[in-house]
């Protein structure tokens, strides 16, 4: 395919990512670009205001730190060698809770959102899990992100909790939704 608008993501795993040099050297750029994008147009992705390089190579080099350890997941979703999505998800520090993981981000490009990016990201990071030996996969998100609500819904994860107007963004509050998806119940 000779256009971003027609070819399919690939969705890559840490590991890919990492042996490829030159996709390991844009990797943070790349994201960086994505998440300050995202956040400036009101995407809910925990900062109230773009992250700066910094905060996004030191939050990626925590997570491939992580996945190094067997503590996570990083899945990136490239078109023609473009980053156009990420996400993730850590296994909870608690020893008491180490059997858990949590689903931390996904973000895709606004340039790319209704195509499938981040269905095939999630799937992808839900099946790390299940391989990785987590009991319980659990996310929160921002009560107005309808379409990612719905997204989590359709990809088996219920509803376990709710703080009404939780996420302060100026003086505006959003609930905080709590979601599961428990791997005990599959058998």
């Amino acid at each position: 395919m000779t256009s971003s608008g027609t070819a399919e993501p690939v969705i890559l795993d840490a590991a890919e990512l990492t042996s490829d040099p030159e996709l390991g050297a844009r990797l943070v750029e790349s994201a960086h670009r994505i998440l300050a994008d995202l956040v400036r147009g009101g995407a809910a992705l925990g900062w109230v205001t773009p992250p700066s390089r910094d905060e996004v190579a030191e939050l990626l080099g925590h997570v491939v730190t992580a996945v190094q350890a067997g503590d996570g997941a990083l899945r990136a979703a490239y078109i023609e060698r473009r980053l156009v999505g990420l996400g993730y998800w850590l296994r909870y520090v608690r020893p008491t809770h180490r059997p858990h993981a949590d689903l931390e981000k996904i973000a895709v490009d606004a340039a790319v959102q209704g195509r499938g990016v981040g269905r095939a990201l999630a799937t992808a990071l839900i099946a790390d899990a299940r391989r990785a030996g987590v009991e319980v996969l659990t996310l929160d998100a921002r009560g107005d992100n309808g379409e990612a609500l719905a997204l989590y819904r359709a990809l088996g994860f219920t509803e376990y909790g709710r703080l009404p107007d939780f996420v302060a963004v100026g003086e505006r509050r959003y609930d905080k939704v709590f979601h599961m998806l428990d791997f005990r119940r599959e058998g």
